[in-house]
């Protein structure tokens, strides 16, 4: 059952307590508050939601606004659900009637919300967004003529979406994999004490030693690093077997190893070939590297930026329609982003019922495939011609400086994302809510941009 009743917004009369808050109708939370489409909000959020099975759900208006306060204030779960008990006008914001000190429901439950949701959920709300901002383009052309005149500008360009994990290097990242066997060897004695007298050894001090050392120098030389990376791997083969002879001797008991450690099992494993692989090879390099024992999905996406050559999240190509931002594509392995040019082209045709008149983008989206898919659908490019270049009249090149350089605003919703709002520290542990953590905070982009059409500044 949803817990949720259609109401357009509260009067603030209405909303009281025992000491008659005296609200300020013009405070940014209470505008947002009336100009945001809730039902429409709440009625994509329900698809999420089995209705047959569970208790009462948390009114998803609740729950939709505690990600918007979060994002915004940039706080964590439990900091949100305090701020949210503390301030009045965040609570007549999320459409309660009366003032409450308690927490409206328990931190650990945005991590289940981030589970339903996903991003597409937000991806959902922010076309909602879209089609009120802009009623006459959005939603209603598209339904009824197919091959309408292209109109309209597309910015495109790709981003990382950095997680917040330590910096990988591999002598950390194997001596890691070592304390985590380690732990799982002691949790295996425990049950096998009949059985075992004496624990295996595991040279645990001399390890630490060995890898203190090496880690505290600040320049490290070479041939002592790939000594120090070949002890700690050893320590790990060795204790990788142990494990599975402790695992093979408790077989047909009833005890089982815990899901938790069992898959960390797996992925020092994977972790472990690997890296012998690139010992044994002399390489830095393989398919599918795994940087963080954590979060094995992440990956490391070289982009050759100043001063961050190598970033560690999942790759984003973003859209930029009327001032909204999009995530079209959403990858956790490298790619070439000129591959995203069709797809979000074709998103935006989907969206408005035209295709754009011009797609504003950076010289690798003008790869030879683009250009003629372009060209097919009258489609101008912002990258140069190839060939020779005819001659330009100064009012052609001023057009051509400015149409280029209006793609910066792309690249001013990225700084907006990441420095104001946590787009380059997403804290989520697993791949499908770390996904759902980038889409609320595209969401709160959007938000703002809608906030700015209505007419106040959120």
């Amino acid at each position: 059952m949803v817990n949720y009743t259609s109401e357009y917004q509260l009067e603030i009369e209405e909303f009281n307590s025992l000491y008659q808050l005296d609200l300020n109708p013009e405070n940014r939370w209470i505008q947002l508050g009336a100009h945001l489409p809730w039902d429409l909000l709440v009625k994509i959020y329900s698809k999420r939601i089995n209705l047959e099975k569970g208790a009462k759900t948390i009114n998803p208006r609740v729950v939709i606004g505690a990600f918007i306060v979060k994002h915004k204030l940039n706080l964590t779960d439990q900091e949100t659900l305090q701020t949210i008990s503390e301030n009045p006008y965040i609570q007549f914001f999320l459409g309660q009637r009366m003032f409450c000190t308690k927490f409206l429901f328990s931190p650990t439950l945005f991590v289940e919300f981030r589970k339903r949701m996903g991003k597409d959920c937000f991806d959902d709300f922010s076309e909602e967004l879209m089609k009120i901002a802009y009623p006459e383009t959005i939603g209603k052309e598209n339904q009824s003529e197919q091959n309408l005149p292209n109109k309209g500008s597309l910015k495109l360009d790709a981003t990382v979406a950095d997680q917040y994990i330590s910096y990988p290097n591999d002598l950390g990242l194997i001596n890691e994999a070592r304390i985590k066997t380690e732990n799982i060897i002691d949790l295996l004695f425990e049950q096998l004490r009949e059985d075992i007298l004496i624990k295996p050894k595991t040279y645990r001090k001399v390890a630490h030693a060995r890898y203190m050392s090496e880690a505290k120098k600040r320049q490290k030389n070479k041939a002592s690093l790939r000594k120090a990376i070949r002890y700690l791997l050893n320590c790990v083969e060795r204790n990788i077997k142990t494990i599975n002879n402790m695992l093979d001797m408790l077989e047909g008991r009833d005890y089982q190893l815990p899901l938790k450690s069992l898959r960390q099992l797996w992925i020092i494993n994977t972790l472990y070939e690997q890296q012998r692989k690139m010992y044994q090879e002399k390489s830095n390099q393989c398919n599918d590297r795994i940087v963080s024992i954590s979060q094995p999905h992440v990956r490391p996406i070289v982009r050759g930026k100043q001063g961050k050559r190598v970033e560690f999240g999942s790759k984003l190509g973003l859209s930029l329609m009327d001032g909204f931002v999009k995530a079209d594509t959403l990858s956790w392995n490298a790619y070439n982003e000129a591959h995203d040019l069709k797809i979000q082209a074709q998103a935006y045709k989907s969206l408005y019922g035209y295709y754009p008149e011009i797609i504003q983008v950076d010289k690798i989206y003008g790869t030879n495939q683009n250009r003629a898919w372009c060209k097919e659908r009258s489609i101008r490019l912002t990258v140069t011609p190839k060939g020779r270049q005819p001659k330009k009249t100064p009012y052609q090149k001023r057009k051509e400086r400015k149409e280029y350089g209006e793609r910066n605003q792309v690249e001013g919703k990225f700084g907006q994302a990441k420095q104001g709002y946590g787009l380059n520290q997403i804290k989520a542990k697993l791949k499908e809510t770390s996904e759902t953590w980038i889409g609320a905070i595209l969401f709160l982009i959007n938000c703002i941009k809608f906030a700015e059409i209505s007419g106040f500044t959120f």
